[in-house]
Parts: structure tokens; C-alpha cells; sequence
């Protein structure tokens, strides 16, 4: 893909953020564990343009706490990597976060899984060109190919699938985002073992 058309690492919502001391959490650590594991194995990181991708989160409360927009060039993130997300509003268009550093442009996404589903408690957005096109070549489960990532269309679409399902672990495709795919789970854990079986690991 020409990298100058890549819709990638733009937050498309209204931001109400204020800042604030990093986030606290007990499993905010292996959170930052797992986003490390994901880096090294090229799932979370930069184009060659300089745009980032990938974002990981842990439900917190009502909301979440997430990884930071423009932090896929680092490798080990630290609670200052992070943010919370306090709320969300998909009708508006609009997420009110504080902490750091602003959240992902996936913001909605991730919290629209929680949402969906309240035994979920990590999502893992990853990149990789290959796995996404074998899954979509496989009919998994995916948003429609026409919906851009980071609108409350497809934070919608991702909740609906999650809610249709009824499983606390598992992964899906994000047809119009390209190389995009989340995983989730009940723990940070299960979440990660999504994304490894893809791979055979």
C-alpha cells in the first residue's frame, strides 16, 4: 500500500483530555509485558512513513486504560505510556480521557468491546499483512470492508459481532482497516494466547 495514502495513527474523534498523572493499576505491568511481546514480534510498532500501529487496553472501571497515540516507535511504554478513557460517546463522536499522554485512535473501538461484552477485560488491536488477508481469504469473522477504523461505525460493528457472540476470548478482523485485527479475552493472558494460536505458537 502507498504509504501516503494509509488512513493510519489519526484520531478521527472529538478529544475532551485533560492531563493528569499516569495511570495505576495492578495489571497495567503485564499489560506493558504483553504490548513489549507484541513489539517484538512486529504486531504493534511503525510504518515506514513513521505512523504507528497497534494499541492495547485493560478494562478500568467504566472505561479503560490505554496505550498512548504515537507511541508504536517505542518498545517498552511505562505507566506514562498509558492513559484512561473515562467515557466514551458513539452518537457524539467523542471520548473524554486524562492522564499523560492522549489515547489511540482506537479509543472507541476498545471500548465499545468492553462494552459489548462485560466478562472482557483486555483487547489487543495488532498489524500484520499477511495474517490479515489469510483470516479474510478464511471468512473469519470481520467488519465491513467499507468501514474506516477509528469512526463509531466500526466501534459498532465490532460490538455487534462481540455481542453475537457470547465468548469471553477470541479475535476478529478489521476488514477496512488494513493489516488490523483484535484480540480479546477474560485476562491479559487469554487475550495474548488469541493472537499466538493465529500464528501456531
Amino acid at each position: 500500500m502507498n504509504d501516503l495514502l494509509r488512513d493510519e495513527g489519526v484520531v478521527k474523534y472529538q478529544v475532551h483530555h485533560a492531563d493528569f498523572r499516569a495511570p495505576t493499576h495492578p495489571l497495567l505491568n503485564q499489560l506493558d509485558e504483553i504490548r513489549t511481546k507484541l513489539f517484538d514480534l512486529g504486531l504493534v510498532g511503525t510504518y515506514s512513513d513513521g505512523v504507528g500501529y497497534g494499541n492495547v487496553s485493560l478494562r478500568d472501571g467504566s472505561g479503560c486504560i490505554i496505550s498512548g497515540t504515537s507511541t508504536g516507535a517505542t518498545r517498552v511504554l511505562g505507566d506514562a505510556g498509558y492513559c484512561y478513557v473515562r467515557s466514551f460517546d458513539l452518537q457524539k463522536n467523542s471520548v473524554e480521557t486524562y492522564g499523560p499522554i492522549r489515547a489511540s485512535s482506537e479509543s472507541m473501538t476498545h471500548c465499545a468491546v468492553y462494552q459489548a461484552d462485560y466478562s472482557i477485560n483486555c483487547v489487543l488491536h495488532v498489524h500484520n499483512r499477511e495474517l490479515w488477508q489469510r483470516l479474510l481469504d478464511l471468512g473469519c469473522d470481520s467488519t465491513e470492508t467499507d468501514t474506516p477504523y477509528g469512526t463509531p461505525q466500526i466501534a459498532c460493528e465490532v460490538a455487534t459481532l462481540i455481542g453475537s457472540r457470547g465468548e469471553s476470548s477470541g479475535f476478529m478482523v478489521m476488514a477496512g482497516h488494513e493489516d488490523g485485527i483484535i484480540a480479546y479475552g477474560e485476562t491479559i493472558s487469554s487475550a495474548f494466547e488469541q493472537i499466538l494460536g493465529l500464528f501456531g505458537k
